[in-house]
């Protein structure tokens, strides 16, 4: 019986090591502290899935070109947790999202805060370390 299990739990132990892990990156990983960015546009759409929910802006430049910026938030559950719902920013509303750009220099960053026309500011409950450069100002694109 002893020996029966023991071989149970070893084949156990060596299924789980070869079971990739999925990996989770830091902040720091992907996205660069000293480059705080401000982004005004229309929400084109937002994705709540795990581990972290996105919500994409599509920003008008100078050029009169059209930018899809994709801002990482929180887990659902957090944003659920924090008040927002599904339906809180239908596609097309204007918004202001300020965040930290990636380190790929690509249109995405991690979202810290959403401000709604009415400005009312949401949390995005992204995963920026708390006060990290409360006293920059974001540059603006």
């Amino acid at each position: 019986m002893k020996t029966t299990f023991c071989m149970l739990a070893a084949f156990a132990a060596l299924l789980a090591v070869n079971v990739p892990a999925v990996a989770h990156h830091s902040f720091a990983a992907e996205f660069d502290a000293t480059k705080p960015v401000t982004v005004n546009g229309a929400i084109n759409k937002m994705d709540w899935v795990n581990p972290h929910s996105w919500i994409y802006v599509d920003v008008k430049g100078a050029d009169g070109k059209v930018v899809t910026w994709r801002f990482e938030m929180g887990p659902p559950n957090a944003l659920l947790r924090m008040g927002w719902r599904k339906d809180s920013i239908p596609p097309g509303t204007l918004v202001k999202i300020e965040g930290y750009r990636a380190k790929s220099g690509e249109p995405v960053a991690n979202a810290k805060t959403v401000t709604l026309p009415d400005g009312r500011e949401l949390f995005s409950g992204g995963s920026a370390p708390a006060g990290l450069n409360e006293a920059a100002a974001p540059a603006k694109q």
